[in-house]
């Protein structure tokens, strides 16, 4: 039975939480053998200005946000939702930071390990034009799930991406098992080491949950 995969997408008002931005949004799908099994999704009220270039791009107003729950009550929400199950996100190292920033105000762990669609889509599709998460969907004719900049839209269009990228592995390069652990393996690995490292997996020589 494929293990669960939670991914998750933010909308901020801005590029970092050490910079005082904050979640406006969060969206996770759960995902298992390549399909959306569970669904959440929040505006977030963290009490501060959401800049109209934001607005703009997401089509969140604080408006919106003023009437949405407290960023606390969301996180605390969205952590009880993800349980222990490992995460994924496109540019993950965003996501990441917002998930661990948003969890500690409000007083909850964040030790979920990440894997990443823009490093992952790096190693296995050189040849497309962008590793941007539009581009990719486009690329590869995936569904489009509604208004790009908004927290489900993009989730549930990265989670067919990670379909899209463990139906590859299994069949173009003989991946039996491309689970969580494998992809965090995978991401971390040099382009020209993958002819080895996907033999190794395939012989055995070395198990998915190598880093």
């Amino acid at each position: 039975m494929p293990s669960p995969i939670a991914v998750i997408d933010f909308e901020t008002t801005g590029i970092s939480p050490t910079m005082g931005d904050r979640a406006t949004e969060v969206a996770i799908v759960v995902t298992e053998a390549g399909r959306v099994v569970d669904r959440f999704q929040s505006l977030m009220n963290a009490g501060v200005h959401i800049p109209s270039f934001i607005t703009q791009l997401t089509g969140i107003t604080n408006a919106m946000v003023a009437s949405a729950p407290p960023a606390e009550q969301v996180m605390r929400e969205a952590a009880r939702f993800v349980g222990q199950v490992p995460m994924v996100a496109h540019n993950a190292s965003f996501d990441r930071r917002y998930w661990q920033a948003e969890l500690a105000l409000a007083g909850e762990p964040a030790s979920h390990a990440f894997a990443c669609t823009v490093l992952l889509s790096r190693r296995l599709y050189p040849q497309a034009p962008s590793h941007k998460l539009g581009s990719l969907v486009d690329f590869f004719g995936l569904p489009r799930k509604g208004a790009a900049h908004r927290a489900m839209a993009d989730a549930e269009m990265a989670a067919e991406l990670l379909a899209r990228i463990q139906n590859d592995l299994r069949t173009r390069h003989g991946v039996s098992q491309p689970d969580h652990a494998f992809l965090m393996g995978l991401q971390r690995c040099a382009r020209q080491q993958l002819p080895r490292f996907f033999s190794a997996q395939r012989t055995g020589a070395v198990s998915s949950h190598a880093a």
